[in-house]
């Protein structure tokens, strides 16, 4: 992106939250595409992330982002014939025990190969990562050895250094902003297979599941959106879960029964956690209904898009 073309990009989204302009969607693909290959000065870079910060991105501007996101890393393949699970983990847990890889375990038990990406460690908070640690399971080293792990266990999980860096040193300004930034979001939404998947959208704010319906009806599809676990995308295991299931057209809600006080992990902590879960699953303690509700809704969505996608050929 040429210099008079950034500054004019910065002079439409810089105006503050109420008199900033929204960039069309070629614009916001070309604008991203520059910062993720690093062609953007540090100072413009600072200002376009913060400014957007303060404007909030359009679904327009979403849909340019994200389409060169997708262009600036390699595709991963799955096994023929299957319909992989997406799974984001960027939140972890602060309270809660996470059981994110409960889910993960449950879904690939139900033959549907999953994918956790995300974050390995983040301060103050028991990460996806750090559970599946304890429980035998490591990252994912390079996309080569993701793809073996679905193809022979049907789970793996990838950091997003590895599946996205450009995406990740992104991310990574994080700490010298103090804020997050539009790459936090689109990091959620990934779609990293050359082939449909579906993608576990989790949001943490009411006024998101409007805004992502809509998105994932007007630019995307093959997504289940929920508010999970303090931002995880698990279904949270003391409420009643609703989840959409968005199809690039239309929305469906799947709904669960009423909402039940399961018994938990005692803590928190990552080991306690990943032995609760390893208990779950060899049948020692009962998985939350809200859980099982979420692995019903993954498999259903598979299906339906395997089907589509046999359909179209």
């Amino acid at each position: 992106m040429r210099a008079t073309e950034l500054t004019r990009v910065i002079k439409e989204i810089g105006r503050g939250k109420n008199t900033a302009r929204d960039l069309n969607r070629e614009d916001a693909r070309a604008l991203f595409a520059a910062m993720l290959a690093g062609e953007i000065p540090d100072l413009q870079l600072g200002a376009v992330l913060m400014a957007l910060r303060i404007k909030g991105e359009s679904l327009e501007e979403l849909a340019g982002f994200l389409e060169a996101c997708e262009a600036s890393y390699p595709r991963l393949t799955v096994p023929p014939g299957t319909v992989p699970l997406v799974i984001p983990a960027y939140n972890g847990a602060r309270q809660l025990p996470n059981l994110t890889p409960l889910l993960a375990h449950l879904v690939a038990r139900a033959g549907v190969p999953v994918l956790v990406q995300g974050v390995t460690t983040d301060a103050g908070r028991v990460t996806t990562y750090e559970v599946l640690v304890a429980m035998g399971s490591g990252a994912a080293i390079t996309c080569d050895e993701a793809q073996s792990q679905l193809r022979e266990r049907g789970l793996a999980f990838v950091s997003l250094e590895v599946l996205a860096p450009p995406l990740a040193r992104l991310l990574a300004l994080r700490r010298a902003m103090g804020v997050r930034s539009s790459g936090h979001t689109l990091a959620k939404m990934l779609q990293p297979f050359n082939t449909p998947a579906v993608r576990l959208v989790s949001v943490t704010h009411p006024e998101y599941v409007v805004r992502m319906r809509e998105f994932f009806t007007r630019y995307a599809a093959n997504a289940l959106l929920l508010r999970g676990a303090e931002g995880e995308a698990v279904a949270h295991p003391r409420r009643e879960p609703a989840i959409d299931w968005l199809n690039g057209a239309s929305v469906e809600t799947w709904n669960a029964g009423a909402a039940e006080n399961p018994p938990l992990p005692e803590s928190r902590d990552a080991a306690v956690t990943a032995a609760w879960i390893k208990g779950a699953l060899a049948g020692e303690y009962p998985i939350p209904a809200a859980i099982t509700h979420q692995v019903a809704c993954c498999v259903k969505a598979a299906q339906r898009v395997s089907q589509q996608t046999a359909q179209i050929l």
